[in-house]
């Protein structure tokens, strides 16, 4: 990704089915947990716009973010993973100072936006999807 011109991925997103089991489980690795309720409204989702009701929980290993995602409820790339029998890691997030340049140099390697969502000018984040990969790279533009 980088001779793409791309950043390095900062963090790792496993999908769980029960946050708080995931949570007992890897405490001891990643923790300690911030926990946070995400609901998100009219999301594009496969070329349509839903509601999507998240519960993630971030921690760190060194300089890499760790990130649980349960859901609550409605479609996403999260659901989708859980309902093929999907558990642990989903996708491969990189910070981005540009999120559409970025998604542009990703769709130039194979890779279509699955997911996105923009809130305000400078908040913008979507999932990309190479063929069938299970694993999804994310793009993040927030300002730090």
């Amino acid at each position: 990704f980088q001779e793409a011109g791309l950043p390095a991925i900062d963090q790792i997103g496993f999908v769980v089915p029960d946050m708080d089991q995931a949570l007992q489980e890897y405490e001891s690795l990643f923790g300690p947990f911030e926990r946070m309720d995400s609901p998100l409204e009219q999301v594009w989702f496969r070329g349509q716009r839903c509601d999507v009701h998240l519960e993630l929980a971030f921690g760190q290993s060194g300089d890499m973010e760790i990130e649980f995602i349960a859901v609550r409820s409605g479609n996403s790339p999260h659901s989708e993973f859980l309902a093929a029998g999907g558990n642990g890691v989903q996708h491969l997030r990189m910070r981005v100072d540009n999120h559409d340049v970025a998604a542009e140099k990703l769709k130039a390697l194979g890779y279509e936006a699955v997911w996105h969502h923009r809130i305000g000018d400078d908040i913008a984040f979507s999932y990309h999807q190479r063929n069938s990969e299970t694993t999804m790279i994310e793009l993040l533009q927030m300002p730090h």
